[in-house]
């Protein structure tokens, strides 16, 4: 397996530290990582909480991270979305007024965005260009938080936009990986490849192997306890999907078999239109009111 430390600025010697939040509503972990060195910070993947049946938002899940930011006297530089996530949506605007920072995400968020933009019949006023972000991710840029060098993988499979964020000696692999135990994400999304998945996942098993990953996502498989940090070596030994030398012919036809016997993830709906404009609300009709939209027979 290719070494990567040629390729990206890889220092296991710098550990962030990391506080890890989980939103049991949607399985969701998300993270406030901190400079050792310094008092900066940056948010992985938040919540905004939603009751879909009654059409109502709120904002616990991120107001907790907040006040752990503020609590601790921190400096939020950065807020980073993994991928346009199709699962739950993201609180990165709300804790950006609240504390500021940048949000960024991956580049190819504009072919997210146009597929979409018409699977939800947006109209041109929806611009397709990123613009929502602050920064867009290209394969091996580089950005700052504190004194820290993080780096942006780009781990396409699960979506075209998904990337890796690697900070020192920890990794936050949104949904291209689960804990061992987990195995991968889906690859069945539009835009969603399985053999481009299998070849992500082996670039991030090509980082060193004490490298901490960060899981987006953990289900408790076999009623075990919710589990979200383990190894690179962890997952190339006993990843049940990919580890032990799995083929990428044998990992294809599993996801492909599996992928089709799955449903569609309860918020898709709300959680596309929403993160694919950065966590925006869709803008409000003439008399103030919000409404999402719900293509039929579509997805």
């Amino acid at each position: 397996m290719k070494d990567l430390s040629n390729d990206y600025p890889v220092d296991t010697s710098v550990k962030p530290e990391v506080e890890a939040f989980f939103d049991p509503d949607t399985n969701t972990i998300s993270y406030v990582v901190k400079d050792p060195t310094s008092n900066a910070c940056a948010v992985i993947d938040s919540v905004m909480d939603i009751d879909y049946a009654a059409g109502r938002i709120s904002y616990g899940s991120a107001d907790r991270m907040i006040k752990y930011i503020e609590d601790n006297g921190l400096k939020l530089e950065w807020l980073i979305e993994t991928h346009v996530h199709a699962d739950h949506l993201s609180a990165a605007p709300y804790i950006q007024q609240k504390l500021g920072g940048k949000i960024g995400i991956g580049e190819n968020i504009t072919v997210v965005q146009d597929t979409f933009g018409k699977v939800f019949n947006e109209g041109t006023e929806f611009q397709r260009d990123g613009s929502q972000f602050d920064k867009l991710f290209q394969e091996g840029d580089t950005y700052k938080i504190g004194n820290m060098t993080a780096f942006a993988m780009h781990t396409p499979g699960h979506t075209p936009a998904c990337m890796t964020h690697v900070v020192g000696d920890a990794g936050f692999v949104g949904d291209t990986l689960f804990m061992p135990d987990g195995g991968s994400a889906r690859a069945d999304f539009p835009g969603g490849d399985a053999g481009v998945l299998y070849d992500s996942i082996q670039k991030v098993l090509s980082l060193p192997e004490e490298t901490r990953l960060f899981m987006c996502h953990d289900y408790g498989p076999n009623g075990r306890d919710i589990q979200w940090e383990t190894t690179v070596a962890e997952e190339k030994e006993h990843n049940i999907h990919v580890g032990g030398g799995k083929t990428k012919e044998d990992f294809v036809k599993f996801r492909t078999e599996r992928d089709a016997q799955l449903a569609m993830p309860r918020l898709i709906i709300p959680s596309l239109q929403v993160n694919m404009r950065a966590g925006e609300m869709p803008p409000a009709e003439e008399d103030g009111k919000v409404f999402l939209k719900v293509p039929v027979n579509t997805l």
